[in-house]
């Protein structure tokens, strides 16, 4: 399927972006794995079943040469970019009154802006009719979530930035698509589900689905919209959330 792809995932060092890479060596293609986790990072290497199809680069995507910098690594490395994942990301943000400009400033900085440097910088080498891009949105930039504004906001404008892009790049060839996740369990979202209550009920009692989403459901879902399988899906915002954004369930009321 990707013998012949470059790929490079943000947010590689745990979670989806760990899976997603993973995922894509798995299939045959190149990765360069960025984090700016370096600890997270090399757990990631040392995951990886084909040490020679990956490099890594420890970088915070808000760097302004951080998508210059993991590109070049791309082409230097293994001789181009055929497929961008922009997964890196923060959560846990507040409602309005409560978020402070630097806090809202550092959600619009880390969610948005450097997804839209790294697909530029990307699109600069990709070539018309090969490339392939996937933006990590969030159920929560579809539906409004109580206490989410900064995050809220950043992925909705990512959903935004796909259709976009689907519409300025797909005439080229390079298809441009967006997951969003639902409630995926990683080290972040195990704590909440633990230790708050009423995010459970949100979100884990509003899932009918008898699990929690595994980051590998994510990378799967990826993986599809990066192939060739996929090459007539383009703009389309695929939502993996065992159906908890277009169903009205809740789990007490069927207890």
């Amino acid at each position: 399927m990707a013998q012949d792809r470059v790929a490079l995932v943000t947010g590689a060092g745990s979670g989806i972006g760990r899976a997603t890479a993973r995922k894509l060596l798995a299939g045959g293609a190149r990765v360069v794995a960025t984090d700016r986790d370096a600890k997270g990072l090399a757990e990631t290497a040392s995951m990886a079943a084909a040490a020679d199809r990956l490099r890594t680069l420890v970088q915070d995507v808000t760097d302004e040469a951080a998508p210059a910098d993991a590109v070049r690594a791309a082409v230097d490395g293994f001789g181009g970019l055929d497929w961008l994942v922009n997964n890196a990301g923060i959560g846990r943000s507040t409602s309005v009154a409560d978020t402070e400009d630097a806090d809202w400033d550092r959600f619009m900085q880390t969610n948005l802006r450097s997804v839209f440097r790294f697909s530029r910088q990307a699109l600069g080498v990709m070539k018309p009719g090969r490339g392939a891009i996937v933006h990590l949105a969030s159920v929560f930039g579809l539906i409004g979530y109580p206490g989410s504004a900064a995050y809220s906001t950043a992925k909705a404008a990512v959903v935004g930035l796909t259709h976009q892009m689907a519409a300025d790049y797909g005439p080229k060839g390079i298809r441009v698509n967006a997951v969003a996740p639902g409630l995926i369990e990683t080290a972040m979202t195990r704590e909440r589900l633990h230790g708050d209550p009423r995010y459970r009920k949100l979100m884990l009692d509003t899932t009918p689905f008898p699990r929690w989403g595994q980051p590998e459901d994510i990378a799967n879902a990826i993986a599809f919209l990066l192939s060739d399988e996929a090459a007539f899906v383009n703009g389309h915002v695929l939502a993996v959330d065992g159906g908890w954004s277009v169903t009205n369930y809740v789990k007490s009321a069927f207890d």
